[in-house]
């Protein structure tokens, strides 16, 4: 029998898009999803997982929303008006030249793109409703509170109902103005699978594979957009590393620890030709100097031969393209392995006063092992202590109450 929890990480993002296109509201397709798998828990249980799951929950949901239109004559006389407008809109231009993206859900990220909706509300839309993740894992993607999360994502569809944006596929002409946004998305799907913000375990793969397959979608939707290109790269050069960034009790192996030899090779060779595409024929983009990054850690045999100072050099130009904190954190952790922690940590003092800063696992976790390294080990224990605080997953947690100890016994 298939894992049950796995069939609705693999079917939900599907039946959540399919049913926003059938019926043009996103409130409606989530309630109806959510039902659809509390019936699957009540009844896959006792009869099994059935052959075509995502056809199950499909004719569940559609059913289950049949049911709320009957009784809710005005939600069915707006969605009725909306998918009157839906369809005047799939007469316009195609996207591609088979007049369709490749992936419903891949269709609903540009949409809630739209350029009627504010900047900070798109991605975290798109992240809760489509790709699938918790209100306080987009939040962490995106460095709020849960509350101000959770306000962006309930102002979002207000927005989308009241302007009566089309679940739509963009024409040719949008998609560069849409693109960006949901390249983030993408890349805040592979985040929080690299390093999930709760649970047991460090990486959710399901999460990171599908953000890989959506941007080998882009790729081939759009092979001449270099960012593109530069995403893909930079998520195959991180994923390489997956086999050997936990050890056997599942907590994490820091880069230094990592047999190398159980990188995925044949992904880094794909990913490191991809930054070339990237980095050629214009102006360097955010991804793509990202993923040249992560093409020099996966060359090095080992942290000794990395090519630091060149690491530091890109993270320069990539502060020059995107000066956030978190670019400021990790050139901070590049220029103490080239220049030694009390520069480094001289760095991070500065960065302190970041609001998006405090409370931020990375950063506190990177304070804490410059003033270990120092030798500074009251404030190290201090600084780990805060680190355990805001940590998420229990891998997590585990790695650094055995630092915290490690410390507090020297």
């Amino acid at each position: 029998m298939r894992d049950v929890e796995a069939v609705f990480r693999e079917e939900r993002g599907r039946l959540l898009a399919a049913l926003v296109r059938r019926f043009g509201d996103l409130d409606l397709a989530e309630e109806v999803t959510s039902d659809a798998i509390e019936a699957a828990l009540k009844h896959w249980p006792i009869e099994g997982v059935p052959p075509k799951p995502g056809a199950w929950l499909m004719t569940t949901a559609r059913r289950k929303a049949v049911d709320r239109l009957r009784r809710d004559r005005a939600l069915a006389a707006r969605l009725a008006v909306l998918q009157v407008e839906a369809e005047r809109a799939a007469h316009a231009p195609p996207a591609d030249a088979d007049g369709d993206l490749p992936d419903e859900r891949l269709q609903l990220f540009f949409t809630c793109a739209h350029p009627a909706l504010p900047a900070e509300d798109r991605g975290a839309l798109t992240l809760r409703c489509l790709a699938g993740l918790t209100t306080p894992e987009v939040a962490r993607a995106y460095l709020v509170p849960v509350q101000t999360m959770a306000k962006r994502i309930v102002r979002a569809k207000k927005k989308i109902r009241e302007a009566r944006i089309p679940f739509r596929v963009p024409g040719a002409d949008e998609l560069p103005e849409r693109l960006p946004g949901v390249l983030q998305v993408v890349y805040s799907i592979f985040t929080e699978g690299y390093a999930a913000s709760s649970g047991p375990d460090l990486q959710r793969l399901d999460l990171t594979e599908e953000a890989i397959r959506l941007a080998r979608i882009l790729r081939r939707l759009l092979p001449a957009e270099r960012e593109v290109a530069g995403l893909l790269a930079l998520l195959l050069l991180i994923h390489a590393r997956r086999d050997a960034r936990t050890g056997p009790d599942g907590e994490p192996v820091l880069l230094d620890e990592q047999d190398r030899g159980r990188w995925d090779r044949a992904m880094i060779e794909e990913g490191s030709a991809l930054v070339v595409a990237a980095l050629s024929g214009g102006p360097p983009g955010v991804y793509g100097v990202q993923a040249a990054i992560a093409a020099l850690h996966d060359e090095a045999a080992d942290l000794a031969t990395t090519d630091w100072p060149q690491i530091v050099a890109l993270y320069d130009v990539l502060r020059a393209l995107d000066p956030s904190p978190v670019v400021a954190l990790n050139r901070a952790a590049a220029v103490a392995m080239r220049d030694g922690p009390e520069a480094g940590l001289a760095l991070l003092d500065e960065l302190g006063g970041e609001p998006l800063l405090r409370g931020y696992h990375p950063y506190l976790v990177a304070r804490a092992d410059l003033l270990h390294r120092l030798g500074r080990l009251p404030e190290a224990a201090t600084a780990y202590r805060a680190a355990l605080e805001a940590a998420g997953s229990e891998p997590e947690r585990a790695h650094l109450r055995r630092r915290l100890a490690a410390v507090e016994g020297s």
